[in-house]
Formats: structure tokens, sequence, C-alpha cells
């Protein structure tokens, strides 16, 4: 067995996105219920973004975030596998992948439940500064 400790925050940070898609699926499915949607009435095609305007804006919070969920974090897994690859995985990096994972979650909570703007600019700053150091970190250590 491999001890790559970075890889354990990237394990949790899918595990997080897959609580925020049963958070999301909680949430939408009474809401389009109670805006009178029906799934077996759709028109064909139809997405989300095509009723998303008839659902309250908290409903939407949670879908936003899990969908910001699977955009920059992307980087962060591809950051990590390189890492790991490249025998990074341990240490300062592997902290940093904690803190970018906790920011992260909180994050998604403050996002999915409060969504006031100044302090998810901060999260995401914060979160994003995290991810920079590793990929600077993983061009660096790939470079050497």
């Amino acid at each position: 067995m491999y001890d790559i400790p970075i890889l354990a925050p990237a394990a949790v940070l899918v595990l997080w996105s897959m609580v925020m898609l049963l958070w999301v699926t909680a949430t939408r499915f009474p809401a389009f219920a109670r805006a009178g949607l029906s799934l077996d009435t759709a028109a064909p095609g139809t997405r989300y973004a095509d009723v998303e305007a008839m659902l309250p804006a908290p409903v939407n919070w949670k879908s936003h975030n899990y969908t910001h969920l699977m955009e920059q974090p992307t980087l962060f897994y591809a950051v990590v596998a390189i890492l790991a690859l490249a025998g990074e995985g341990a240490g300062f990096n592997a902290s940093l992948a904690w803190a970018y994972v906790g920011i992260r979650i909180v994050h998604s909570i403050w996002q999915a439940t409060v969504n006031r703007i100044p302090l998810r600019v901060v999260l995401f700053t914060l979160s994003s500064l995290c991810l920079l150091w590793l990929a600077v970190t993983a061009v660096w250590v790939t470079l050497s």
C-alpha cells in the first residue's frame, strides 16, 4: 500500500462533491413540485437553466455551488495527481491540499446557505491561492 498523504484531501473533496449533489437533489425536486414543474411533462431537451428562474434562490445556490465544484477543483485533482506521481505528495503540499479542501467545504456551506458575496470572494481567493501554490510547485518539481 502506498502512503501518499495528498490523495486523502482529493478523496475528501470528491466525497464532499457527492454530498453537495445529494443536497441539490434533496432541495431541487421538492422545489420543482412546489413550482408546479413535472419531469414527466417537461419538453425534450429541457435543462435546469430553462427553469432556474422559477425556483427560489436558496435552491439555486446549492446547484450553483455543485457546478463550482465541477470547475476549479478539476485543476486541484490534476495538481494532486502530478504531485503524487512526482513523489511530492506529503508535508507542506499535503497540508496545503487539506487547506484547499477545507476552505472549499466552508465556501460550499456558505454559498448554499447564506451566500453573501464578500465572504464568498475571500474564501474563493484563499482557496485559489492554495491551488496556485500547489500548481507552481507541480511545475517546479516536474521541470527540475
